[in-house]
C-alpha cells in the first residue's frame, strides 16, 4: 500500500509550529511501516532542506553577535572549549540513525563556516599542503577558513608569534615513532601558548598510477617509511626507496612519473591526483600522531583538561624526584615528560612535564607554585581541553 505524505505547509519564518506538526505526522507514517512513494519522499526532503538552510542561517547571526561581543571585549574568536560543548550536546541529542562523528564532521563545518564571516582567520600549519599536519588542521578548523603552508615548524611559531596567522598547527609526537624535537625546542624562546591539541589517527597508503605489479620505485618520507617498514618488506620489498621531504612531495612525485609509487595520506592522493592501491599500510593500527594548536590565550576550563609545562631544574642528586613530589602530593597525574638538552649550557636539560588539569584549577595551581620552589625555571606552556 503506497500513502502520501501530509502537505507540507509554506516555509516562511513565521510557521515553525505547523511545520513541526507536519514533521511529527510525517515521522509517525515514516514509522507505521506504510510505503511512502518516491515523490512524497523528495518532497519532504525539500521542505526539510528549506528548514535547515533557514535554521542555519539564523545560529549563523546568533554566532555573530557573540563574535561582535568578543571582539570589543578582546577575546578570542576561537574559543576550543564552546566547541566541545556543542559537540557532546548535539551528539547527546542524537537519535540516529545519522552517527555521532558525521555529526560532529558537519558541525565541524557549521562552526568553520560560522568563524570565517566573523572574522578572516588564518592558520599556520607544517606544509606542504596535502601534510598530515594539513589534513589535522582542517579537522579542527574545518573547510572555511585561510590556510598557509609553512616550509618549517619555526616558519609556523613565527607566523603566529608576528600575528600574520591567526594559529599555528604542528606535529609533537608520533605514538609509533615518538616526539617531534624541534616542536618542543621553538617553546624555551617563544611566548606562544597551547590552546588545542589534535590527535589524528594516521592512515598511511599506498598510491600509484600504475598497477601494482609494475611499480619499480617508492617514494616516502622517513617517518612514514618508518611506520610501514614491515608491510613493505612483506609486500613489495624489492622496491628503489627514495626519501622525500613530506608525504606530500611523494604523491606529487609518483603522480608525474610511470612506475612509481608513493606512500601517504588520503588527501595527499586526491590533491594530487593519484590512485590509492592499499590502505591502511602502517604496521601498527593504532598508529596516531598528536598536533597541537598554538595561539596567545589559553582556553578557559573544561573540567577535562591537560596542562603542559616546560621546567629545568637544578644540577642536584635527586633534584627531579623532588620537583615531582609537588604532582604526587596533590594527586595530580602525569601523562608524558620528555627531556631535552637546553642548548645554551652542556648537560643542562629542560623537562617538558604534561599533567591532568587546568592551570586556573586549585591544584594544578597549587603543584606549580611548589614545583617553582624546586626548579630553576618553570614556564606553563598552556591549558587546553583534553578531550582527545
Amino acid at each position: 500500500m503506497t500513502i502520501k505524505l501530509p502537505t507540507p505547509p509554506c516555509c516562511n519564518s513565521q510557521c515553525v509550529i505547523p511545520v513541526a506538526r507536519w514533521l511529527d505526522s510525517s515521522r509517525l507514517l515514516l514509522h507505521s511501516g506504510i510505503t511512502v512513494n518516491l515523490p512524497e519522499h523528495r518532497k519532504a526532503i525539500d521542505k526539510l532542506d528549506a528548514q535547515i538552510v533557514r535554521l542555519l542561517n539564523e545560529r549563523t547571526k546568533h554566532v555573530l553577535h557573540i563574535g561582535e561581543i568578543k571582539l570589543k571585549a578582546g577575546e578570542e574568536i576561537y574559543a576550543p572549549h564552546r566547541e566541545l560543548a556543542v559537540f557532546a550536546r548535539v551528539c547527546k541529542q542524537n537519535a540516529g540513525p545519522i552517527t555521532n562523528d558525521s555529526l560532529r564532521a558537519i558541525y565541524r563545518e557549521v562552526m568553520s563556516s560560522a568563524l570565517s564571516l566573523e572574522k578572516s582567520l588564518s592558520i599556520a600549519y607544517l606544509g606542504p599542503e596535502a601534510t598530515f599536519t594539513h589534513q589535522a588542521a582542517i579537522r579542527r578548523f574545518g573547510s572555511s577558513l585561510n590556510y598557509a603552508a609553512q616550509k618549517t615548524i619555526a616558519d609556523v611559531f613565527t607566523e603566529v608569534s608576528k600575528s600574520r596567522a591567526d594559529y599555528g598547527v604542528v606535529p609533537v609526537e608520533n605514538s609509533t615513532e615518538g616526539v617531534v624535537t624541534h616542536t618542543l625546542d621553538m617553546f624555551v624562546d617563544s611566548d606562544l601558548k597551547i590552546v588545542s591539541q589534535i590527535v589524528l589517527k594516521v592512515q598511511q597508503c599506498l598510491m600509484s598510477n600504475s598497477p601494482r605489479k609494475a611499480i619499480k620505485k617508492l617514494y616516502v618520507h622517513p617517518q612514514s617509511l618508518a611506520q610501514c617498514r614491515g608491510w613493505l618488506q612483506l609486500h613489495l620489498p624489492r622496491l628503489e626507496i627514495v626519501e622525500t621531504s613530506s608525504n606530500a612531495r611523494s604523491a606529487e612525485l609518483a603522480a608525474k612519473e610511470k612506475g612509481a609509487a608513493a606512500i601517504g595520506g588520503l588527501l595527499a592522493a586526491e590533491n594530487y591526483g593519484v590512485e590509492v592501491l592499499e590502505q591502511d599500510i602502517q604496521d601498527n593500527a593504532a598508529n596516531a600522531t598528536r598536533f597541537l594548536v598554538l595561539g596567545r590565550k589559553c582556553s578557559p576550563p573544561t573540567g577535562n583538561d591537560r596542562t603542559s609545562l616546560m621546567v629545568s631544574i637544578s644540577d642536584k642528586v635527586g633534584a627531579l624526584h623532588h620537583s615531582l613530589a609537588a604532582f604526587r602530593r596533590y594527586r595530580i597525574n602525569l601523562t608524558k615528560i620528555e627531556s631535552r638538552p637546553s642548548k645554551r649550557k652542556a648537560w643542562e636539560y629542560y623537562f617538558f612535564i604534561d599533567c591532568d588539569g587546568h592551570v586556573e584549577d586549585a591544584k594544578v595551581g597549587k603543584a606549580i607554585t611548589m614545583l617553582s620552589g624546586e626548579c630553576s625555571y618553570v614556564k606553563v606552556l598552556g591549558s587546553y581541553p583534553n578531550a582527545e
